[in-house]
This record gives structure tokens, C-alpha cells and sequence, in this order.
């Protein structure tokens, strides 16, 4: 006889296909959303009537079963799949992928969300977001450029904004140095005319004379003709030199103006000092000249101001420290009105001896803290072949960017063996003066000995030396980015340098089937997902990270079919019995008509 419960099972059986149904359905629809995971549904049945409990077997029966009888199915719960989906490769840097069971980590209105979406991207205060606007959170660096673990925060990638620069630390040279060269004689030599001063009776001067007081003038004697420097009345004079040459480079521009030091303060110049021995001992600097005792060898350097009023200009020995010093080059101006108007070139000058002696120079460019370019020359200069044992080389290091008027930042030597291979080498590390606010001294160690292609002294036609390598750079902006494996974030700049720009977070559950689905790929902490375990990629089992890509959905479209397939045949079955509990249910009405 047909009955009401019959009626409900069928019904029951309908809404639990109907439900699964729904389930295949979303699965489908999402089969192209990047790292979907699909969800499978659960049935069980519901509970039995029971009409007997049944006995237990006895001397007289078997035994009889209980009793019981359906009513129906209902959906005991459903199963999200956390199976990785497959990679796929996109090319942009900011998408990418988990291999692994570890989720990014979201922050979206101050709630912690967890996703295994990558399709990131920058918003405008180029911090790295998902699509849905969530801020995607890691670890940030220090000043140095190290991880500071700790507190997440939001991931910032500053394309075309962040700057790098770093300092130039160490210079490693190659080259062979001619061991059969030329020992050097002298320097160039280099003189000047005499000069006089009308506060002695145009007498000759003894270089200590103060030409800063009112009604002296500086003399220079050209012959049969005498003219006047004439600094009284205020007018202050400025000698300049320009255009002169070392060994074919030009030294740039120096002025030396005879004032006091109130006088410099007022008029914004730079003070030297006030007389002829001030302005010898400038110049001195100014061209690098050095007759220090370095290596049992003076290098000769030095400018002597004679009795008579002339310079003696004595250059560096060595070819490529030979000086070119023409009366052009050494001009006077005032400033103020002068008694005298002498010629704009007094000083005329003559060369008596070009320097001699085997050497080599070679230029390069370091960088200061500050990423601000430093030219430097370093010129080899052989001093000394000694029988049997190899010979000895001087290094003069020079700088135009030193902070300082002295160009000579650095002096040292290197000896050789008799198989031309360096032995030693000694004050490798100079020094140049920054005031720019940098790093002052800004120090650089010279390696003559870069592995086997170091500094070498066998016998040759020509020296030869030339920068093999050097750290450092100027400065630089970040133009591109990359994410490794374990999540550290790296920048290249347009220095070529790379810096770490920070860490991406990984979260782990140990039961993620428990995670609440919010939408968007999104989920929070469940009831039953258990707390998440922070960490990076590959720590604790998070996986690996794969930088410009994205997962694809885990849904097996060959599986939803057949599972369609089976919830359709339940749900037409189960409407089956429903349409013929009806047909007996108007079995029993007809009998009682």
C-alpha cells in the first residue's frame, strides 16, 4: 500500500542530487578560475524505522535481523580537493604559483584572508595587491638590503622610483709592466722668469713677502722690461693655471689668489694663502708632484722658487708623468681696479728637460658612497732592475676628484721576481677626501695580483696596465623584479646592481578543508582548519614558489561529467518514485469510489 513516506524519500532523494547538482555545476562554471580547487559532495543516508529489533539465535531459531527502513538520503557534507592544479607559464612578473600546500597571505579591511590566486599586480603606491584589491603581505629589508622577519606587512615593489648606489671598495688590475724599460734620469723641467717686488726697491724677491699690503706690487723681468702686479688699492690678483698637461691629460683649472683669509671669507674664495712660498707649495699640489722617499727611490717631484725671484719646476720621473707647461697656461687677473695693467700671460715659461724613464698610466672611475663618479689615474713608473733578483716598480695614484687640492692620493710600490711575477707590494690602499657627504675618506684597496691575470714585469716592448674588475656603481633605478623559489623578491637596477626588496609569507594548515571559502579565491580561518602556521616557501612543507606563472583549477571536467551523469540518473529515479507512490496513492482513492 502506498504511503506518505515514501512520498518524502523520494523527495529527499531529489534535493540531495539536486544539491550535488549544484556542486557539479560550480565546479564547471569555475573550471577556468586561476587556482580553483573543486568541491566533491558527501551523501548518507538518513535514519531507519525501525519495526523489529530482531532476536538472537536459541535452541529453537536461527536468529532473526532487525527491522529497518529507510527514509531517504540527505548531503552529509562537502570536500574541497587541495591538490595542486597544474602551472602554467604567463611571462609577467608579477603572477605566481605555489607548488606546494602553503597559501599567500591577504590582508583585505584588516582581516587576514589566505589565497593560492597569484594573479598579482601593483597598485599606485606600487604595492603588490590582488585583483580584488587585498594587500599581498611578507617581509620587508632594512637599509642594508637584509630580510627583517618579524611583523608582515604589505609587499612594495618600487619600479622606476628606488634608487641604488654603492661604493667602490676594490680595483684589480692586469698587464704586463716592460721590464727591459728604461731607467728613469729625471723629470720634466720646467722654469719661469724672475719676479721682483717694488716694496724692496725692485729687488729680487725672498717668496715671503706679503702681497696682500696696500702699494706692493709683483714684478716680472722679461728682458729689458719690468711689469707690475699691482695689488695695491684693494685690487686683489689671481693667477690661473689652465691647460696644463700630464702626460698628455689635462690637469684641469687652478686659481690662487693672494689675500688673508677675511678677504677669502668676503669674497667667497677659496684661501690659499698670501705670498710667493704659499703659491709654490699650491702648485706643488695642484700638478702632483712628489719626491717622496717611498722605496729607496725619490720620484723627484718638486718646485723650487730660486733666490732671484724664477721658478724650477721639476716634474715626476717617467714618460707618462712628463708635464706640458706653455706660457698660455699661466694667465693673471683682479679683482678690483689695479694701479697696473701688466700683460694677461707674465709668466713665461721655458722647457730645459722631458721626463724619461719606462712607465704607463691608465684611468678609470670608482664610485663614493654617494654613487657620485671619482676619476683616478694610477701610473706605473720603473725605478729600479736589480741583477739577478727581478726589478721595482712605483705606482703614483692621482685623483682631479679628491677633495683636496693635492692630487696625489696614493703612492706604493711592487717588486717583481727575476720570473716577472710580483713578490710584494706595499700602501695599496689610498685614499681620496669627499666633502659632498659621502663617505670621507672614501678608501680604495689596489690588487695588483687578480688571480692569474694579475700585474706581471717580464720583458716587452711596451708597458701595459689596464682595470681587470672593480665592485661598486653609481646610481641606478629599479627597472625590473624577479620571485625566487623561496619567495625572496629581487630587483634589478639600471646599474646592473640586484637588491633583495623583501619576502613573501607562506601560511600552512594542518587541516585546510577546514578553511571558510569568503569568495574571490579567498579564505579565513575555519573552525576545524586549525590555526595557520606562518612561514616562507620552502619551510615546513609550504612548498615552492614559482615566479611568472599561475595554477589552473584543479577541476577534472572528465569526472564532473560522469558525476553529472550519475546525479542526473539519482535525481530522475528519485522523481520516479515520487510519480509512483502517486499512481498508487490514486490506486487507493479509486477503491473507494
Amino acid at each position: 500500500m502506498a504511503s506518505t513516506s515514501a512520498l518524502y524519500t523520494g523527495l529527499s532523494g531529489l534535493l540531495s542530487n539536486q544539491n550535488r547538482l549544484n556542486v557539479i555545476g560550480n565546479n564547471i562554471a569555475n573550471v577556468n578560475t586561476t587556482a580553483f580547487k573543486s568541491t566533491r559532495m558527501l551523501f548518507e543516508s538518513m535514519f531507519s524505522r525501525t519495526q523489529s529489533l530482531g532476536t538472537g539465535p536459541n535452541g529453537r531459531i536461527g536468529g532473526i535481523n532487525p527491522r529497518q527502513v529507510g527514509n531517504g538520503s540527505t548531503v552529509a557534507g562537502t570536500q574541497r580537493n587541495f591538490s595542486n592544479g597544474a602551472l602554467t607559464a604567463t611571462g609577467m612578473a608579477t603572477d605566481m604559483a605555489i607548488e606546494g600546500d602553503g597559501f599567500f597571505i591577504t590582508q583585505l579591511n584588516g582581516e587576514r584572508l589566505f589565497t593560492r590566486d597569484g594573479s598579482f599586480l601593483t597598485n599606485e603606491n606600487n604595492q603588490l595587491v590582488t585583483s580584488g584589491g587585498a594587500f599581498v603581505m611578507g617581509y620587508g629589508v632594512d637599509d642594508n638590503y637584509q630580510i627583517e622577519f618579524g611583523e608582515m606587512e604589505p609587499i612594495v615593489i618600487p619600479l622606476g622610483q628606488m634608487t641604488v648606489a654603492e661604493a667602490t671598495e676594490n680595483i684589480y688590475f692586469n698587464g704586463n709592466l716592460n721590464a727591459s724599460g728604461e731607467l728613469p734620469v729625471t723629470g720634466s723641467i720646467h722654469n719661469t722668469a724672475p719676479f721682483y717686488s717694488e716694496s724692496t726697491g725692485n729687488q729680487v724677491m725672498t717668496g715671503s713677502e706679503d702681497l696682500t699690503q696696500a702699494g706692493v706690487n709683483l714684478y716680472m723681468n722679461t728682458g729689458d722690461t719690468e711689469y707690475g702686479v699691482a695689488i695695491e688699492g684693494g685690487a686683489m690678483a689671481t693667477i690661473t693655471i689652465d691647460n696644463v698637461e700630464k702626460g698628455g691629460q689635462d690637469l684641469g683649472t687652478f686659481s690662487f689668489t693672494f689675500c688673508t683669509p677675511a678677504e677669502a671669507a668676503a669674497n667667497d674664495i677659496e684661501y690659499f694663502g698670501s705670498n710667493m712660498v704659499d703659491f709654490v707649495a699650491a702648485l706643488d699640489q695642484f700638478l702632483g708632484l712628489d719626491n717622496s722617499d717611498v722605496s729607496g727611490q725619490a720620484l723627484g717631484g718638486n718646485i723650487l722658487l730660486n733666490s732671484n725671484g724664477s721658478l724650477l719646476i721639476f716634474g715626476n720621473e717617467g714618460t707618462a708623468q712628463g708635464l706640458n707647461i706653455s706660457t698660455s697656461d699661466i694667465s693673471v687677473s683682479y679683482m678690483g681696479t689695479p694701479v697696473e695693467t701688466p700683460p694677461t700671460n707674465p709668466f713665461v715659461v721655458t722647457q730645459s728637460a722631458e721626463a724619461t724613464g719606462e712607465s704607463v698610466r691608465t684611468s678609470f672611475v670608482a664610485y663614493d658612497s654617494l654613487g657620485t663618479a671619482v676619476s683616478i689615474d694610477v701610473t706605473m713608473v720603473l725605478q729600479e732592475t736589480i741583477d739577478g733578483q727581478g726589478s721595482i716598480w712605483e705606482f703614483v695614484a692621482e685623483s682631479s676628484d679628491n677633495h683636496s687640492l693635492d692630487r696625489i692620493v696614493g703612492l706604493g710600490t711592487l717588486q717583481f721576481d727575476n720570473e716577472g711575477n710580483l713578490l710584494s707590494s706595499s700602501n695599496t690602499t689610498i685614499e681620496i677626501v669627499r666633502t659632498n657627504g659621502a663617505i670621507n675618506p672614501m678608501s680604495l684597496t689596489l690588487d695588483f695580483s687578480y688571480g692569474s691575470d694579475g700585474v706581471t714585469a717580464y720583458a716587452d716592448s711596451v708597458s701595459t696596465l689596464s682595470v681587470a674588475s672593480q665592485d661598486g656603481s653609481g646610481i641606478g633605478n629599479l627597472v625590473s623584479f624577479a620571485v625566487g623559489q623561496d619567495g625572496l623578491i629581487t630587483g634589478a637596477f639600471t646599474n646592473g646592481m640586484t637588491r633583495t626588496l623583501g619576502q613573501l609569507a607562506l601560511a600552512r594548515f594542518n587541516n585546510p578543508g577546514g578553511l571558510e571559502d569568503v569568495g574571490s579565491g579567498n579564505y579565513r580561518v575555519g573552525a576545524n582548519s586549525g590555526e595557520p602556521m606562518y612561514t616562507t616557501a620552502t619551510s615546513l612543507g609550504s612548498g615552492r614558489i614559482i615566479g611568472g606563472a599561475l595554477e589552473l583549477s584543479n577541476v577534472d571536467l572528465s569526472q564532473e561529467f560522469i558525476d553529472m551523469i550519475l546525479a542526473s540518473t539519482g535525481y530522475s529515479a528519485s522523481s520516479r518514485v515520487i510519480s509512483t507512490t502517486d499512481e498508487l496513492m490514486d490506486q487507493l482513492l479509486l477503491l473507494g469510489r
